[in-house]
């Protein structure tokens, strides 16, 4: 605008600059870019210089990236190349190295369904401060949360083929309301015709103990526990609980427990039965478990 006044419309430089808040100095340097480069030359440039005469050479910065890839140290780099411990670290920082995670290789990913509902279920908890007031999480502000109220405890099964799920909120994660959940479970999925032969846990103390051990037995299906610190291992229970999250516990504003406790129901019956699921080639789990038994 400052240049258009001047070369189009017969501003003197005095009055542009006066109606734009700068010095003459500075009417006549974007003028000067102007006939240099057209409209052009008067977009933003990058605040990076031209020339970094100091900076480590191309050359050096490949192999200090070389040896970091043989997984060595900072410090041991710098000792071996003889640079200062401080510019083996920029460029690490500005190759993204400076963490070794970037090394590492990253595992596979196995994706598997099973071709039978009840062949395989997912079982997992969640834990949910109780509320006793609206918290962070709507209100976006820190201090808004309600200390020492204590836990509600989202104990899920998901079915490894048809994806559908049952849920509860319980008091704890011990032993005897995971048996007693898995117990309603079965019973809720025999009810709809499903069979549970495996299931599918992650390595809590209510999972190895010796409670869930013998329900497992007399039930007749077989226990599989997870990894060690693998929650992917089980990932269709966690991107359950994920969605699960985001669409009933964190969608809109609780005044207390009991409401997010009623709206759980509801939200449940619309995901088995209405909710088109990706995986599922948009299909709701319901639509699914009827087709596998058809």
């Amino acid at each position: 605008m400052m240049v258009q006044r001047v070369t189009e419309l017969g501003w003197t430089t005095k009055d542009a600059a006066l109606a734009s808040g700068v010095s003459t100095r500075t009417v006549y340097k974007w003028i000067l870019r102007h006939r240099a480069g057209g409209i052009v030359a008067l977009e933003d440039g990058a605040s990076t210089p031209l020339r970094r005469p100091h900076r480590t050479r191309e050359r050096l910065e490949k192999w200090i990236v070389e040896l970091r890839g043989r997984r060595m140290s900072a410090p041991a780099i710098a000792r071996k190349t003889g640079i200062a411990r401080s510019t083996v670290g920029n460029v690490l920082r500005r190759h993204g190295v400076g963490r070794l995670k970037p090394l590492e290789e990253k595992p596979p990913i196995r994706r598997y369904e099973r071709e039978r509902p009840g062949e395989l279920v997912h079982v997992d908890t969640k834990a949910l401060g109780r509320i006793g007031q609206i918290g962070h999480r709507i209100t976006g502000i820190r201090q808004h949360r309600t200390r020492g109220i204590g836990w509600d405890h989202v104990h899920v099964c998901i079915d490894d083929a048809s994806r559908l799920a049952y849920v509860e909120i319980l008091p704890t994660q011990q032993q005897v309301d995971a048996v007693g959940f898995m117990r309603r479970a079965v019973e809720w999925f025999a009810a709809r015709g499903v069979r549970i032969e495996r299931i599918m846990t992650d390595n809590g103390s209510a999972y190895r103990s010796q409670a869930f051990r013998d329900f497992c037995s007399a039930l007749g299906a077989r226990h599989i526990r997870t990894r060690p610190y693998t929650p992917r291992t089980n990932g269709k229970a966690e991107r359950f609980i994920q969605t699960m999250m985001r669409e009933w516990a964190y969608a809109k504003p609780y005044r207390t427990s009991g409401w997010r406790r009623r709206a759980l129901k509801p939200w449940l019956g619309y995901y088995n039965q209405r909710r088109p699921h990706s995986a599922l080639r948009d299909q709701s789990p319901m639509t699914r478990l009827q087709r596998a038994a058809a």
